[in-house]
């Protein structure tokens, strides 16, 4: 009876954890189509006008698609702390989530009425529609402490951020059928916005069928405040901080990476046709290699953090990201050098290409490796403010990035620009070094609320 009992109860575990899983899947294809892949530029090179005659004429959209998802992170950033307190209190964490999840849908769909020209209702519906995206990540990494041991932390966020990617390719196969990037194809290519909602919608609804909301005994008053509780208890948080020294000391780090990869997802393929002139070809191959690739690194870091912990594999992480943007920045170099080594006759664009596929690596390995530390370094009963906390770190980075980067690429080239990307990563790996994950483990096993 025991055991029948047993295997009751991993079952229903492990729909949960499909469930969960299916959420990284289903919301991959907005991030993946609308703001790395297709949209972005749809964005910046048809929506925005160009400037002819000038260095980069696709600067002006360039700074304003950075700006649009920056100015999302911003709200991001005020809301989400709050919005996790009152999940955690309220338990209300599958309701929150399935409000981002429809306002992410809506937004997308409304892309549809966006045409060439119309500049600020693009801006508007990307800030709008990124702040719902965004802010259900948050919901959804809430509920990561809840769904295994510690110890199994890292293996099942690297289960869902590789099943995720999954969901990005065949997100971008459905977007890819509406053709050419261009003004005059542009009927066609005005229906991603649907394709993507609808993509999304469908594929999330074993995440709402499966997921269970974790109840917490905090215990509420029948007339209560939300918005007054939610911050009174984060500024708890934030005067409990010394017991958690080695979470903020991360989350100052991931400022830095959160900053990195924002830039990096937002403006990877803008890079590739604008300063190495990829083709479709080439774009196709690209996609396909980061997709397959960062799934593999999640998963593969995910196995390896159980087995080495959670702060070596996320500084592994950062080491892959510092190689490949050397490698990217020499592209040109590098190509040159091994045609006349090895009597090649390799374009650049075709190595550029292979680059990419170890920046997938990093991409899968560092997001997953991210959320799972700050789940060992959670308590339970303030998961949701934690990772809160951890949006929050996260999406001032991204807005602080973008803005940056939005900024220096008017003045230096798009190249140069990327310089700071490097920066990030190497800054975040310096901080890194201070945090001690069996203290910050510790801290987590005996807070008590």
């Amino acid at each position: 009876m025991s055991n029948d009992k047993h295997l009751d109860e991993k079952k229903k575990k492990n729909r949960q954890i499909f469930g969960w899983c299916m959420f990284d899947f289903a919301n991959s294809s907005y991030t993946t189509v609308i703001i790395s892949v297709v949209y972005c530029e749809i964005f910046t090179q048809l929506i925005v006008p160009s400037s002819p005659g000038t260095d980069n004429p696709f600067q002006w959209g360039n700074t304003l698609w950075a700006w649009a998802l920056a100015v999302s992170y911003l709200v991001v950033v005020v809301t989400g702390p709050i919005f996790g307190a009152i999940t955690d209190y309220s338990s209300k964490k599958k309701l929150f989530l399935f409000l981002s999840y429809i306002g992410c849908i809506i937004a997308t769909f409304l892309l549809y009425y966006v045409n060439p020209g119309m500049i600020w209702l693009g801006f508007a519906l990307i800030a709008v529609s990124n702040f719902f995206f965004a802010s259900g990540e948050n919901f959804a990494s809430s509920f990561l402490p809840f769904l295994g041991s510690k110890d199994d932390l890292g293996k099942i966020s690297g289960y869902a951020w590789g099943i995720g990617y999954f969901g990005g390719i065949g997100s971008v196969v459905l977007a890819n059928t509406l053709g050419e990037y261009t003004l005059e194809n542009f009927g066609n290519l005005k229906l991603v916005g649907p394709y993507t909602a609808i993509f999304f919608m469908v594929a999330a609804i074993p995440t709402f069928l499966f997921l269970k909301e974790p109840h917490l005994p905090l215990g509420m008053p029948a007339k209560v405040n939300y918005l007054k509780i939610g911050a009174s208890r984060v500024i708890n948080t934030l005067k409990d901080a010394r017991h958690f020294k080695d979470l903020m000391v991360y989350l100052v780090s991931l400022f830095f990476t959160m900053a990195a990869l924002a830039i990096v997802i937002s403006f990877a393929f803008i890079y590739g046709s604008q300063e190495i002139k990829i083709q479709p070809e080439h774009k196709v191959a690209m996609f396909v290699f980061i997709q397959i690739s960062a799934a593999i690194g999640a998963l593969l870091f995910g196995v390896i953090q159980d087995s080495i912990g959670a702060k070596k594999t996320f500084n592994m992480t950062l080491v892959v990201w510092l190689i490949t943007c050397v490698l990217i920045y020499f592209v040109t170099e590098i190509t040159e050098f091994a045609n006349t080594t090895l009597g090649r006759d390799w374009t650049v664009q075709w190595v550029f290409v292979c680059m990419t596929a170890l920046a997938g690596m990093g991409l899968g390995s560092t997001q997953s490796a991210s959320r799972a530390l700050v789940g060992i370094f959670s308590p339970e009963s303030k998961s949701g403010e934690f990772f809160g906390m951890w949006g929050l770190s996260g999406k001032i980075a991204a807005a602080a990035g973008l803005f940056l980067f939005g900024y220096i690429q008017t003045i230096v080239s798009l190249k140069n620009a990327f310089l700071v990307v490097a920066a990030f990563y190497l800054i975040s790996l310096v901080i890194n070094l201070f945090v001690n994950e069996d203290r910050g483990v510790e801290a987590a096993n005996n807070f008590q609320e």
